[in-house]
């Protein structure tokens, strides 16, 4: 709901080259945010008091901490016991080893995720620390309503993680919207007559950025350490998740655990999936209903950033799947290069598909247009063993559609008859 706003204003900056102009947007920040917050805080409101109102369930609005298996101290001095439990504690935001910068401070402008979606204004300047999905959205939705954006990166590219191209793509997409530091850290903070001054280690050397707000969006902590997982028996990563097995089991016999907590994905979508299992072996553990544990069965995990391009990715890189001596083949479709493409004048979006030289699709990585929706059937025919040539021509797409990228990028993979 940020997203979409900072898309037009983005798509209306670039529309000159499709021989349409517009004035200058005028940007109303409390609008946009209470629309949002107007929609949202209800829903947290209502789904607690339609628990509050359950039979048979009782709802503590405090903290929780372990002291013991299947055994919890609340901050009210109260102890609670059960024969079974759930874990879904979440996450937290983490801050820099930087005075000034090691966690939130809404009234001095230092904002996670958590704050800077509740400013009271727009600052002029905001420094965006991080390079991940935070970051990266954050600073598209900014920068495109009207915000003077610097992103400190410490790697070289942004989304790390991506495929190259893809990474390498957004990167440079995002240079050319803002100021982007890479290969940078912060080394010092100073706050002074409401800016702030971000010392920085750049290639070039010694530098710094000034704004009037910081954003920190440099990883997320399970939330594992708050509740003293230790203290319930709970096995934990070494980066603090919960250690789960395929039925979302944790080492303590008849607890459970979801979300944050124990994924290494930290999705929303990944947290209702865990949450759907966890529900249905409850019920089988209790004899509510017959059958087996549902378990993780090894379904690819999409994700997307919502930045500008869209990012959209499930399973392995080139680079990862080269590392694990996975023989694959592969194909880029270039965006610009399908109709709706020359109709966007897209000069920037790829969709790349690796797969086994027998068309089994192992992996796409897509930055572009609508790469959240348009990468949906890869997902789908990995998720239902379908062949790369079947998808390709089983059915037809729809011309001149955007999703006639996905049909291009499968029928260039290099498959043996």
């Amino acid at each position: 709901m940020f997203v979409v706003p900072a898309d037009r204003v983005v798509d209306a900056q670039d529309a000159h080259r499709l021989g349409v102009t517009f004035d200058p947007p005028s940007v109303d920040w409390p609008a946009i945010r209470d629309r949002i917050f107007a929609r949202i805080d209800p829903i947290s409101r209502g789904g607690e008091e339609y628990r509050q109102g359950q039979d048979g369930v009782t709802l503590y609005r405090t903290r929780a901490r372990f002291t013991g298996p299947r055994r919890l101290v609340l901050d009210t001095g109260e102890e609670l016991t059960a024969e079974r439990m759930v874990v879904a504690a979440g996450s937290r935001a983490v801050g820099l080893a930087v005075e000034g910068l090691t966690g939130p401070d809404p009234d001095r402008g230092v904002h996670t995720s958590d704050t800077v979606m509740r400013m009271a204004s727009l600052p002029t300047r905001m420094a965006v620390v991080g390079g991940g999905f935070v970051a990266c959205e954050m600073a598209h939705v900014l920068a495109g309503l009207g915000v003077h954006v610097t992103q400190v990166q410490r790697s070289p590219r942004l989304l790390m993680a991506e495929e190259y191209e893809v990474s390498e793509r957004y990167t440079e997409a995002a240079r050319h919207r803002y100021d982007l530091r890479l290969s940078s850290t912060v080394t010092r903070a100073e706050h002074v007559a409401g800016v702030w001054r971000l010392e920085t280690e750049e290639p070039e050397g010694h530098a710094h950025v000034e704004a009037e707000a910081v954003l920190l969006a440099v990883g997320r902590r399970p939330n594992s350490d708050l509740v003293d997982a230790a203290a319930g028996g709970l096995d934990t990563h070494p980066d603090g998740r919960l250690v789960v097995d395929a039925q979302q089991r944790t080492s303590v016999p008849k607890v459970w655990a979801l979300g944050d907590v124990s994924s290494a994905h930290q999705l929303k979508h990944v947290a209702n999936h865990e949450a759907r299992r966890v529900a249905h072996n409850l019920a089988v553990d209790l004899g509510r209903v017959e059958g087996a544990p549902w378990e993780e069965d090894g379904r690819p995990v999409p994700h997307a950033v919502f930045g500008h391009p869209q990012v959209a990715s499930f399973g392995p890189t080139a680079a990862q799947l080269h590392s694990a001596g996975t023989e694959f083949v592969t194909y880029t479709q270039k965006v610009g290069d399908v109709a709706y493409g020359w109709a966007l004048e897209d000069t920037t979006g790829v969709l790349t598909v690796h797969a086994s030289p027998d068309g089994r699709i192992l992996a796409a990585h897509m930055a572009g247009p609508h790469a959240s929706t348009v990468i949906q059937p890869l997902i789908q025919a990995v998720s239902l063993g379908q062949h790369a040539h079947e998808v390709a021509r089983g059915q037809y797409w729809i011309h001149p559609a955007l999703a006639e990228v996905v049909e291009n990028a499968l029928l260039g993979l290099p498959l043996g008859s």
